[in-house]
Order: structure tokens, then sequence, then C-alpha cells
């Protein structure tokens, strides 16, 4: 068994200078406000976003905004000398660092380091896929100190003739949209038109120096556990599953199902090589794209009636990654109907906007077996483990009445990881993820 090391004490700073602006960034927010509306203004003129004719002239608002797994976060409301058309004054500021909680602060503050110079990116016009309009970011690499300045989503409100749907939580599609599959679709057709983007050329020259293919970070997750480590995890979740029953669909609590599961997870730790060469090795499977395009980190409208769009937030850790990652990143926490029912329709519509946006020519069955040995490696590194979290987050989870119990609901890390699991589970006995890394070359 691995002894987890302690994390190390964040070593406090007030600055330090961005490696790309070369402006002196704040590093928390104290150091903003002392710094205020002169610094937003050279911060913005450097950036690109505001006029040398215009200033922020005051500072309105300024709160501590929480959530999310890295940095602080806060709420900013300015006035500038001269409004303008497209001039946002309801700013949201994130920073790589949270100096008053290590797990925070460490590793989450080099997330950073790849979604600032994405935010300068994602300016140019045309951009394939709507984004938070970004009005400054920068970050050291040195020290892992950032800070990225956005407008703020207006979920729920009309600005500039377009209605912002209201923000949604992940895994409660059931309770807050009456029908998930357009949801999904603008998702999925919003990860395919920035892959195929970048696939064709379209969005800089720069792509591969700024966001290097690294085949570590950009697909599943290395397993970890070792051999006793994953029978370990094997023989607690088969454990949970028995002792809760009430939360999981027949197939997936059947023995003879637990037996499969265990004697395959354990080929996949044998065959981890093979998958992650596999995973890996065709170009045309990777592409710049979004790792977590949960529908948390989406905002919604619609243009004219019926066609609804899809942007995103919280582009931390973006890069090139494969495709598996992208669609298990932004499908893994959607309503089990998009699983049972809709998977292949999204994956044929992925397939079509990628190669309509430039991308190669790939076909839905490629990129569906792709994605089924993402998500076998990914749950053996990663998913089997959430039988312990749930455990410790919602310790009467035993005695819930099953997965839409009023205090399963209410626990935000135990719903989010049982309706994972349970996808995973499902996914592994329906679609036979252990027999497709066994016929890996």
């Amino acid at each position: 068994m691995t002894i987890p090391q302690p994390l190390p004490e964040p070593v406090f700073l007030d600055r330090a200078p961005g490696d790309a602006t070369g402006v002196i960034i704040p590093a928390h927010g104290d150091a903003l406000r002392e710094d205020g509306a002169a610094w937003l203004t050279a911060a913005f003129r450097r950036f690109g976003s505001l006029g040398e004719d215009n200033h922020v002239a005051r500072i309105d608002r300024f709160e501590r905004c929480p959530g999310g797994s890295t940095g602080a976060k806060f709420l900013l409301d300015v006035e500038y000398a001269r409004s303008a058309p497209g001039l946002h004054t309801a700013l949201f500021v994130k920073f790589s660092r949270d100096f008053a909680d290590r797990r925070r602060d460490h590793p989450g503050r080099y997330e950073m380091a790849s979604e600032a110079p994405f935010m300068a990116l994602a300016r140019q016009p045309g951009f394939p896929v709507a984004v938070a309009e970004p009005l400054f970011a920068d970050y050291e690499q040195a020290t892992g100190t950032g800070i990225v300045i956005t407008e703020r989503i207006a979920f729920g409100q009309t600005v500039d003739g377009r209605t912002i749907e209201q923000h949604r939580a992940k895994t409660l599609d059931f309770q807050t949209m009456d029908d998930p599959l357009p949801y999904y679709r603008a998702t999925v057709t919003a990860l395919a038109r920035l892959a195929g983007a970048h696939r064709a050329g379209r969005l800089s020259p720069d792509i591969d120096a700024c966001f290097p293919w690294n085949p570590t970070t950009g697909s599943a997750d290395a397993i970890r556990q070792g051999k006793a480590g994953l029978q370990a995890e094997l023989a607690y979740a088969r454990s949970f599953v028995e002792r809760a029953p009430q939360h999981f669909p027949a197939p997936v609590r059947a023995p003879a199902f637990l037996d499969r599961l265990h004697s395959e997870a354990m080929m996949v730790l044998d065959r981890q090589q093979a998958v992650q060469a596999y995973l890996t090795g065709n170009p045309g499977m990777i592409a710049l794209n979004h790792w977590n395009a949960h529908i948390d980190n989406a905002f919604f409208w619609r243009e004219g009636a019926a066609v609804l769009r899809c942007g995103f937030i919280d582009w931390g850790r973006v890069g090139q990654i494969t495709l598996g990652a992208a669609l298990w990143g932004g499908l893994s926490a959607a309503h089990h109907a998009i699983w049972d029912d809709h998977l292949d329709d999204l994956l044929g519509l992925f397939v079509e906007e990628y190669r309509s946006g430039g991308g190669p020519t790939i076909t839905a069955a490629e990129l569906e077996n792709h994605l089924m040995v993402h998500i076998a490696a990914m749950g053996v590194a990663r998913v089997l483990a959430f039988p312990e979290i749930i455990a410790f987050r919602l310790p009467g989870i035993f005695e819930a009445s099953g997965p839409r119990d009023p205090a399963v609901l209410a626990i935000e890390p135990a719903r989010n990881c049982l309706h994972v699991l349970t996808v995973f589970l499902k996914l592994w006995e329906g679609r036979g993820l252990g027999e497709r890394v066994a016929r890996l070359g």
C-alpha cells in the first residue's frame, strides 16, 4: 500500500511576472484589490481587450466566489470611463493559486499553464467554440502563478439579444431539463468543431508549440495501484455494490458480472502498455480540446426557435487530448438515457462535425471503440476508487433508498461519483469493455 505523501505548504508571494505579456500579475485577491483599477486598465490594454482611449474607472464589486477544485475565484464588477458595446462590466477572476488551501494550490496551480495561452487563442475572430470572453490572462511557469479574467456568463439572463439558459449542475439532468438530448448534441458538436478546426490548421500555426501533445497527460491516466492495490480496490467495489444493491441496475450487481469485472480489470492492468499504444497511436484521434466538458462547465442558448448552441467555461488543463478523453470528459456525467439510447447517434454526430470542420475522416465505429477502450483504462485507473469516496462523503449511502434519494442528491461529490460509477459498470457489462482490451494487438 502506498502511503500518501503530505502536500507541500504553499510558498506565499504577492505578485509574479507573466511569461507572455510581461505584466506583473497579482497572485491573490488582496493584491488585485490593492493594484485596483489602474492595474486592470494596464492589463486589459496589454491583452488587447481595452483601447488606449479608455480605462477602468473604478471597481464596484470584488467578492470571493466559492466552488471549484483549484485556485481562488472572485466576482468582479467594474465601471469604465466610457461605456461601449461589447465592453463587459460583470467579470470573473480566477487565480491559479490558493495560499489558504494546499490541496487547491498544489498541484492544481499548474492547470492554468495551458489555460492562459488558450484564453489568448480564443480571442481570435471566428473561434469555433464559444467561451467566456477573455479580458486578460497570463501565467508564470516558474512559480505556477497566474490569473484569468473573463466576462461573467449571465446565466438566466438576456444580453445583447442572446438569452443564456440557467446554469445546470451535473448528474441532475432528470431534474433540470425535460429532454437532455439536445444539450448533449450541442456539447458534442462544440467539441467536434474545436477538434476539427485544430486538425485543419485553422487555429494557429503555433498550436504544437503552445499546446504540445503529451501522451501521458493527453490520454487515459496510468493505472498506479499495482496488482495488490487493484485487487483490494476491486474487492471493495464488489462489497460496495453488494451492500448497496438499491443503487445499481440488476445486470451490474450480478455475481457473474462482478467475477468477470475482477478478472478483466486485472487484465487491463497487465495490458496497459498495449492500451496506451492503441489510444495514442492514431493522430486523427488526437486534437486540442476541453477535457472536462460536463454540463456544469457549459452554457447554452438558442439560435432561432429550435437550435441549441453551447459554449464552455473553465478551460484549465486544456490541451491536445485523445477524442476518447474529450468525449468521456463531456458525457460521463450525462443522464443514463444518453448512454443507453443515444450514444451511437452522438458519436455519428461527432464524426460528421469533425470531418466537416476540417478534421480527418474517421468512422463512428472507430470512435466508439476508441471511447470504450479509453473508458476501460480510465475506469480501472480512477473510477474503481469511487466506492470509497462515496462511502466517505456519505456514510449513509447504504441506508439511502436509491440514487435519487434526497440524501444522495444533496451531497454533490457522492452523487457524481455514484452516477459515473454506474455509467462505467453499465458500459463494462453492456459494451464488453474487457473484451475490447483483450483484442488489442
